[in-house]
Formats: structure tokens, C-alpha cells, sequence
């Protein structure tokens, strides 16, 4: 009986072990989406501690200033997570081999990972185990170095567009700045490659955003700035040019919505958000009212921008495309804490944060 016991603890001991290797492999090596339960249990406790805090911080400022912590803390906080989890399942380990005591096998434990060397193992398989804990203990290190250079690079490319964007959009982004001051430094018919160029950034926070989830927390240097809200300020641009501007069809701009609503539908899946599989409008309403977007239109037709003559059949046009990325843009903006920004953030109270913790099965809406 006593010898079963052992082997369970054993057992026991090497599943945390591989679960926090897993864990760190899913986060630092692997080069694709994959969800990490523990990783998701630190983010959401963190989260849910910061939500906490906001309860006695009233201003958009402050909450930004706590809010660009928490990236950074969240990911930081995983290295020493991994490293409790690993002590404490060699502990077990050595236990089970009857390498001393429980005290003893913690410092050994301990000695091992960190590479300290005050406790010294005896017996084969317990200086075999010492040296694979030590090995991972700077494994642990050396990928954490190696992982935040691709992870600031990620986020640079990722800003440098947002604070581009300022110039043609204004601040915060909006439809009409950006269309009305290209037509005057521009001319319309330069929309196009402006369209490809955010095409190949929105497939770039795609996979870099899913990859380093990370990413999606990392605030603008500029707290009036972000990322989600200025994709919703393209995509809806892109949706009145091609639903309501008197131009000819510019594929590009169509191009880049799909690459738009794709993105974020990919992000939204990965934080089990909820979003309409194949929505049609009107079956599936937005959150852009038609005086909203009559008043848009009204503003850019008297900035002189041709406007088509069928006001119907454009508002139901762009409500066609809007519906393809309504819901994702606004949860987005809820999940990140966004500032205030027209047809985006400014619509997104209503929705609630979508679990950090453990995954719950997601359900698509139709």
C-alpha cells in the first residue's frame, strides 16, 4: 500500500510538471493559437483583482494607467507561476523516491530549479531528476528573453499604423475626417492602396494576436489611442465607400473588411466570444442607428464628397457590411477597456467581459 501511494504522488508530481511545461510551450514556442488553461487562470485572476481596484477609480486616466500594467504584469507573473508549479511537482517526485523527508525534498526542489546548489541529491534517478529540474529552471529563463523581443516587435508594427492613423483620421479615428481629408489631400481614387495596406495589417494582428495573446492587453503609448478602435474607424470607413461613396468599386476596400472581420472573429474565438456565424441584415441588427449614419453622410456631403443617390439602398448596403464585424468590434472594445471613439467603444458598455478563467463552451448566434 505504501508503495502504491508513492507511485500516485509519482504520477501526480509529473503531470503538473508536463502541464506547466505544456503551459510554457503553448506560450513561448509554439507557432500557432493555442489556449492555455493556466495561462488563462493568471490573466483572469489578475483581471478580475484590476476590476476590482476600478470600482474606486472614477476616471478614463487613471483606469488607462492601471490598465497598461496589467499586460505586462499578467505575463511576467506566468514565469514564477511555472516555477512554483514545477517545484512543487519534483517535490512530489522526490518525494515518491524517498529522497528525504517533505522539507527536504521542497529545498531540494528549490536548490535544483534555481540553480542554487545547497542541497545536493543522492542515488541515480534523484541526481537524474535534479539535473532535468535544473536544466528546465534556465530553459524557463532563456525562452522568456527570447520571447519579448518577437513580442515588442509585434506590438511596434502594430502601432506604428494606429499612430499613423491619426493624421488621415483624426483623433479619436472617425469615418468622416478620414474621408473628407483624403478627398482634399488625396483624392478618392487613393483609397485603394490605403485599403491594401490595412489588409496586410489586420492578417498581421491575425496571427500575432493569436499566437502572443498577450498583445491583445498591450495599450497604445497614448491612452486616447488603441488598436481595436482603430480598426473599427477602417472598417467602417471601408464599408461607407463601398455602400454610400459615388466612386467607382474599389475591390480592395471589400478586400480589406473580410481581412477585418476575419481578424477579429479569429481573436474572438479564441476568447470564446459569442458573434453571429452568417449574419444577414436586418435579421441581425447593428448598433449604428440610421440617424447616426445619416448625419455621417449629410456632413461628408456638404464637405463635398459625392454621395449616391439611392440613400436606401446605401444604408442597408453598409448595415450589410457592418454586420459582418458589429458584435466582435464592440466585445473587443469592452475586453480591452477602449476609449471613447464613435461607433465603437462608445456603444460597448452594454456588453459584459468574456470569461478569463477556465474555457466555457462557446455558442455562435444566428
Amino acid at each position: 500500500m505504501d508503495s502504491l501511494i508513492h507511485v500516485l504522488v509519482f504520477i501526480v508530481g509529473l503531470v503538473i510538471v508536463l502541464a506547466t511545461i505544456s503551459s510554457a510551450i503553448s506560450t513561448f514556442v509554439l507557432p500557432r493559437s493555442a489556449r492555455s488553461q493556466l495561462n488563462r487562470l493568471v490573466f483572469g485572476l489578475l483581471r478580475r483583482f484590476i476590476e476590482f481596484i476600478f470600482r474606486f477609480v472614477k476616471s478614463y486616466e487613471r483606469r488607462d494607467a492601471i490598465m497598461a500594467y496589467y499586460a505586462p504584469v499578467a505575463l511576467i507573473s506566468l514565469v514564477p507561476t511555472w516555477y512554483v508549479l514545477i517545484s512543487l511537482g519534483y517535490s512530489f517526485m522526490y518525494w515518491s523516491l524517498r529522497a528525504g523527508d517533505y522539507f527536504f525534498d521542497f529545498r531540494l526542489s528549490g536548490s535544483s530549479l534555481l540553480t542554487l546548489g545547497y542541497t545536493a541529491p543522492e542515488g541515480y534517478a534523484i541526481t537524474a531528476l535534479s539535473f532535468s529540474e535544473a536544466m528546465l529552471g534556465l530553459i524557463m529563463v532563456g525562452l522568456l528573453i527570447a520571447y519579448l523581443p518577437t513580442m515588442y516587435s509585434a506590438f511596434a508594427r502594430r502601432e506604428q499604423a494606429v499612430n499613423m492613423l491619426e493624421v488621415r483620421a483624426g483623433n479619436p479615428p472617425n469615418p468622416y475626417d478620414m474621408l473628407s481629408r483624403f478627398n482634399r489631400i488625396h483624392g478618392l481614387d487613393k483609397l485603394g492602396d490605403y485599403w491594401k495596406t490595412w489588409e496586410i495589417w489586420f492578417a498581421d494582428v491575425e496571427e500575432s494576436h493569436t499566437t502572443l495573446p498577450a498583445l491583445v492587453f498591450f495599450r497604445s503609448p497614448r491612452s486616447e489611442n488603441s488598436w481595436i478602435t482603430s480598426a473599427g474607424a477602417i472598417l467602417d470607413t471601408a464599408s461607407l465607400t463601398l455602400s454610400s461613396i459615388d466612386i467607382p468599386y474599389e475591390p480592395s476596400a471589400a478586400l480589406c473588411i473580410r481581412a477585418g472581420f476575419l481578424a477579429l472573429r479569429k481573436l474572438a474565438d479564441y476568447f470564446d466570444i459569442s458573434y453571429p456565424v452568417n449574419p444577414t441584415y436586418p435579421t441581425t441588427p447593428i448598433t449604428v442607428t440610421r440617424a447616426e449614419y445619416d448625419e455621417v453622410i449629410r456632413k461628408l456631403e456638404e464637405a463635398g464628397i459625392p454621395i449616391v443617390a439611392d440613400r436606401e439602398k446605401a444604408w442597408t448596403d453598409f448595415a450589410g457590411w457592418r454586420v459582418n464585424y458589429d458584435r466582435v468590434l464592440l466585445v473587443l472594445c469592452t475586453l480591452v477597456m477602449a476609449p471613447q471613439t464613435p461607433w465603437s467603444s462608445d456603444r460597448a458598455s452594454k456588453f459584459k467581459n468574456p470569461p478569463l478563467f477556465f474555457k466555457k463552451k462557446r455558442k455562435h448566434l444566428h
